[in-house]
Parts: C-alpha cells; sequence; structure tokens
C-alpha cells in the first residue's frame, strides 16, 4: 500500500529518506548514506540496495576499485573498511554508515607512491594493471594481519603469532585472482614491502 511505513528493518536504518514503495510506486527506497573515504566525509544519498563498490565508482568516481565478477571471487574491488580487507561488491553501502574506507586512491599517488605500489612497480608485479588495485588494497591489509597475530589456514602453530612466508603471503592473498599470472612477482613485492615496513619500525 502507497504511503505505508518502512518495516523496522528499514525504519532502524539512520537517513532512509522516503517510504517502502506501494503498486504503481516505482522510485527506490533511498538513504542518505555518511562515510569517510579516504580521509574526506562524503554523505551521499543512495538506493538501497547500492554494493559500496557502486557507491565508490558509480557517485564518488573513485574508479581504482574494479569491477571484475561483481561476484565476490576475484577480488579486483578490495578495499579497506576500518581496518579490514573487504570486497565491495559484495556489501551494501548503506551498512556501512560512518566507516572509514580507503581505496587505492587513498593509498597513493603518482606522484606519492605506498611503498607497496612501489614495490610492485620495482618487482613487476603486475601486467595488465585491472587486478592491481585490488592486491595493494589486500596486501596492506594482510601486513596488518600478521601484526595483529591473526592465523591463517598456513599458521603452522596457533599459539604463536604467524610469521611473515611466503605460504602466509600466498594463502592471505588467494582471494585476489591475476588472470595474468603474475604471483611470484606478486609474492616478492610482497615481502619487499613487509621488509621495509619492519626495517621502518626498528
Amino acid at each position: 500500500m502507497a504511503g505505508a511505513s518502512a518495516p523496522a528493518s528499514l525504519a532502524a536504518l539512520p537517513g532512509i529518506a522516503r517510504a517502502v514503495p506501494g503498486p504503481g510506486d516505482d522510485a527506490p527506497v533511498t538513504a542518505r548514506v555518511a562515510l569517510t573515504v579516504n580521509g574526506v566525509r562524503r554523505e551521499i544519498d543512495l538506493d538501497l540496495r547500492t554494493s559500496l563498490l557502486d557507491a565508490m565508482r558509480e557517485h564518488l568516481h573513485l574508479t581504482g576499485s574494479k569491477k571484475g565478477c561483481d561476484h565476490g571471487q576475484c577480488g579486483a574491488c578490495t578495499m579497506i573498511v576500518n581496518g579490514r580487507r573487504i570486497n565491495g561488491c559484495l556489501t551494501l553501502a548503506v551498512m556501512h554508515q560512518g566507516a572509514e574506507i580507503t581505496t587505492i586512491e587513498g593509498l597513493g599517488q603518482p606522484d606519492a607512491l605506498h611503498p607497496l605500489q612501489a614495490a610492485f612497480v620495482t618487482h613487476d608485479g603486475y601486467q595488465c594493471g585491472y587486478c592491481t588495485p585490488g592486491q595493494i588494497c589486500s596486501g596492506v591489509a594482510v601486513l596488518e594481519e600478521i601484526r595483529a597475530g591473526i592465523p591463517s589456514h598456513a599458521t603452522g602453530d596457533l599459539t604463536r603469532p604467524p610469521e611473515l612466508s611466503e605460504a602466509e603471503i600466498r594463502e592471505r592473498m588467494s582471494g585476489n585472482l591475476c588472470r595474468c599470472g603474475a604471483y611470484s612477482n606478486i609474492v616478492e613485492a610482497m615481502t619487499d614491502y613487509a621488509e621495509q615496513a619492519s626495517g621502518s619500525r626498528a
């Protein structure tokens, strides 16, 4: 029925802009979503069905995160949300009200590369480059996971913090596919970056 109140599940979401559409009412239910993206607070009105990836690409014009499979299988859309990596195509933007989001644009720019971006250049960690933004966002988060002591399936002893190793890197990066097959170079770039980061903290 037109003009009916939004169900409790929708009404509980901050910023719901209109009621659930009734018969003959094709307008989508929208919400104003506030996000801190690459250090800048942004507020955008979005259809509740908008994925975080589409919010970044289509609404904020941050096209570094790529739409590969759109099913969470390739990792090309990986971005960092509240310090953890996430597939932007698998989550709705409205679910991240108030979140801090870092895309590849927030990690570095051509004239000021992030150390992992520089390592990818040094070690030829990319070929066509389509997967590279997701690989780099995931790679930055992977090192933080290891620093935080979060184990993976490759961690041999769960009673001790995981150590940086090729097996750990390959396992943790396995959700990011490279159709060009630059995996060995990506591991080298990750190892180089991790060693630099460790040296800078010494």
